[in-house]
């Protein structure tokens, strides 16, 4: 007689040797599929990788030389330049998403469900729709008619409203107790304070959800600094990595290097704002 227990799908999860090794197994798969390429990543940047093909979960030959090259093209600079694009882009995003999220949930005003449906629909064009009004746009700033290309700040503006971010703090705001709003208005509570020290507050789970994504997606970019870019000056690091591969005299081992750069950002603010990203997505689904 076999020994199982029942899992949440009502199906009998088997405890016998054989349920166990076949567990064991499927495990070993799914890690070597998804951390199997990461583990080699890791390696290759400490290892003397002159061929591609030679890649193994185990450095070969440790070394520290392939950063040092990496430094010697640039690479620190381009990190700089993603750090501030990410740093002013990400808080521009965070301040429009809150402050459009604000007007969408809390204020009744004509066509908002249309403005929310143009919001929506900027999410179905893909980039590469979007690059050709983009870099006529920036080329002429409409009103103060300024010219971004080639800047950093061409970088910055075109993020500093994303559909997704806006979508997540309207929708977290809208669960927010009218009562409350209601009572600090009954004490004196000016708009701004209303905002300011009980809507935003309550938001802070969502704050931590938008804040990872918008990391995400900013430092990831690579068509948007393509397109604003006119020198190596104002390359990001994705897109540095691109030029960094036609080098003659760069080898696998110092784009991997210069690859590993480029991931460590993304996995160190998952890591500090984990807390705040689970409670964002717990929040959302049980309010849902």
């Amino acid at each position: 007689m076999s020994v199982g227990t029942d899992t949440a799908l009502g199906l009998t999860e088997s405890r016998t040797v054989v349920g166990i090794a076949v567990k064991v197994v499927i495990y070993a798969v799914v890690v070597a599929l998804f951390a199997g390429p990461l583990i080699a990543l890791l390696s290759g940047a400490f290892s003397e990788v002159s061929d591609p093909t030679d890649l193994s979960v185990i450095p070969n030959r440790p070394t520290l030389e392939n950063f040092a090259i990496a430094f010697d093209f640039g690479v620190l600079g381009y990190l700089a330049n993603s750090f501030f694009v990410v740093g002013f882009g990400l808080l521009l995003q965070v301040i429009v998403s809150v402050l459009a999220g604000y007007a969408l949930a809390r204020k009744k005003f004509r066509f908002s469900a249309l403005v929310m449906v143009a919001i929506l629909a900027t999410m179905m064009l893909p980039e590469e729709i979007l690059a050709l009004p983009l870099s006529i746009l920036l080329a002429d700033l409409p009103v103060v008619h300024l010219n971004l290309m080639g800047t950093l700040a061409g970088m910055i503006v075109p993020l500093g409203a994303w559909a997704f971010s806006i979508l997540v703090m309207t929708e977290f705001m809208k669960d927010v107790p009218l009562e409350l709003e209601e009572a600090a208005r009954i004490d004196g509570a000016s708009e701004l304070r209303v905002f300011a020290q009980i809507i935003v507050p309550l938001c802070k789970p969502a704050l931590g959800v938008i804040g990872v994504f918008g990391f995400t997606m900013i430092w990831d970019q690579y068509l948007l600094p393509l397109l604003v870019s006119q020198s190596s000056a104002t390359y990001t690091l994705p897109l540095a990595l691109r030029t960094l591969r036609i080098e003659p005299e760069v080898t696998p081992g110092v784009v991997m290097a210069a690859s590993l750069l480029a991931l460590a950002p993304s996995v160190i603010v998952f890591l500090l704002f984990q807390r705040s990203f689970a409670r964002g997505l717990t929040s959302g689904a049980l309010k849902g």
